[in-house]
């Protein structure tokens, strides 16, 4: 037995080494989705804007109706895009109805109806569909997504 117990406590350090490195290792192996999305959001340049500048970069998507994840809700929302310059806007004007209008129904259908609850699940929807959407961009970037009307009802 006492030749035994050195190999024991070196067995059990070893485990115990591994373990603590494997916690340690587990966020930059494994990262989270919303910390990915909110640190993406946070890259973006927020610039002070005059009122005629974000006119001129916006645009809106209106009168969205679908289903949710959980099939007996359904939403309809309005949404305003602000672009960083007016090229990307032109851009965007033309494909919001071939790609981004689908994107935002399909991103739409996998969101729970408790995830849009509150401010902060707006402001979640909103970090996803900017990463999703700038992905989609051939030129420029979008910066902001605003939820502009909201009604989410069960059938």
């Amino acid at each position: 037995m006492k030749k035994m117990l050195p190999w024991l406590i070196t067995i059990l350090l070893a485990i115990t080494l591994i373990v603590v490195a494997a916690f340690l290792l587990m966020d930059k192996i494994f990262p989270s989705d919303a910390s990915d999305v909110n640190a993406a959001v946070q890259n973006v340049e927020a610039k002070k804007l005059s009122a005629d500048e974000i006119v001129e970069l916006s645009s809106e998507i209106t009168d969205i109706k679908t289903n949710l994840a959980d099939p007996d809700y359904i939403v309809l929302i309005n949404f305003a895009f602000q672009l960083d310059s007016v090229s990307a806007k032109e851009d965007f004007e033309k494909i919001k109805d071939l790609k981004i209008k689908p994107l935002l129904i399909k991103t739409l259908a996998d969101t729970k109806p408790e995830e849009l609850n509150g401010a902060n699940g707006k402001d979640q929807l909103s970090s996803k569909l900017v990463n999703l959407i700038n992905k989609t961009l051939t030129e420029g970037k979008l910066t902001q997504v605003e939820v502009t009307n909201f009604i989410m009802t069960s059938i």
